[in-house]
């Protein structure tokens, strides 16, 4: 169902590799708003995915940028005002990624110049693409931007590494852009703080299965899907969100809110019965 929530309005997605993206899913929903947007990813990502069938299906282009480097951003926000023949109106931050994950290095044992990238990368890309944005002031009055984040930014999850260091620096960048863009502009910059969601980035995550598993069990209305976060970033790009900016916004089921729930306390009673019943059997053994 569509609402026409973004019509006339002109956009910058980035992150969208294939149609597991959470990125893939907001362009798909903003493109059934009525937004006309640019897409972006690096050039390594664009030749691993699939983003140029978005595109077509979303009647745009994709302009290649690496987000860590200034002079890609510059070029990346002229030609993208240039072929929207207008200023931004909403920006998604979609970009996530720690070679420290994906080496298997753990926090204890962190490679320093794969956390220099980690960092430069999920984070601090964003400052860089907001600084630019401001430099041209190439986002309208009450223009929108949302950055995805994770719940590891303010709790310690097993597995999540480095990444966790970088997802908090990324809502204190939107907090102090917020404010500076919000006093000038009236630009609001929000992150979302989703469930764990089966992307192809989240998938390299230690354990990350049993994370999503967890996770499902804790919330009382279950795990938000890509999709359901797609509906929530067109609500924050919409006019109907004017007056919230700064926030980290949990789209996670109630799971940020939860100590223990039943489903979780379950599986973990189950596990103490049959550890118990092995012990039983290995003491009758060993008699």
């Amino acid at each position: 169902m569509t609402h026409h929530l973004l019509t006339g309005k002109k956009g910058l997605i980035f992150g969208a590799l294939n149609d597991k993206s959470i990125a893939w899913k907001v362009a798909e929903r903003a493109h059934e708003e009525g937004a006309s947007f640019v897409l972006t990813n690096t050039p390594v990502s664009m030749r691993l995915g699939t983003i140029n069938e978005l595109a077509k299906r979303c009647n745009t282009v994709v302009i290649p940028a690496d987000a860590t480097n200034v002079a890609d951003l510059e070029n990346l926000v002229t030609k993208g005002q240039e072929h929207l023949g207008g200023k931004f109106d909403f920006i998604l931050h979609s970009i996530g990624m720690s070679p420290n994950v994906r080496k298997g290095r753990t926090y204890d044992d962190l490679d320093y110049a794969y956390f220099q990238q980690t960092l430069d990368i999920s984070a601090i890309s964003f400052h860089k693409i907001l600084q630019v944005c401001h430099k041209q002031d190439a986002i309208n009055e009450w223009g929108s931007v949302v950055a995805l984040s994770y719940v590891a930014a303010q709790r310690t999850l097993y597995g999540y590494n480095d990444m966790a260091d970088a997802k908090a620096v990324l809502e204190s960048i939107a907090r102090s852009f917020g404010y500076i863009y919000g006093r000038e502009k009236n630009v609001r910059i929000n992150t979302i703080s989703q469930s764990p969601t089966m992307t192809t980035a989240g998938s390299g995550i230690m354990g990350f299965e049993n994370l999503v598993d967890f996770a499902e069990r804790m919330s009382p209305l279950g795990n938000a899907t890509a999709a359901e976060c797609a509906d929530f970033v067109i609500t924050l790009f919409s006019d109907l969100t004017r007056k919230v900016t700064m926030q980290n916004l949990f789209h996670d089921g109630g799971y940020s809110s939860m100590g223990m729930s039943f489903r979780a306390m379950k599986i973990y009673n189950e596990g103490l019965e049959y550890r118990d019943v092995k012990n039983d059997l290995r003491k009758i053994i060993n008699k």
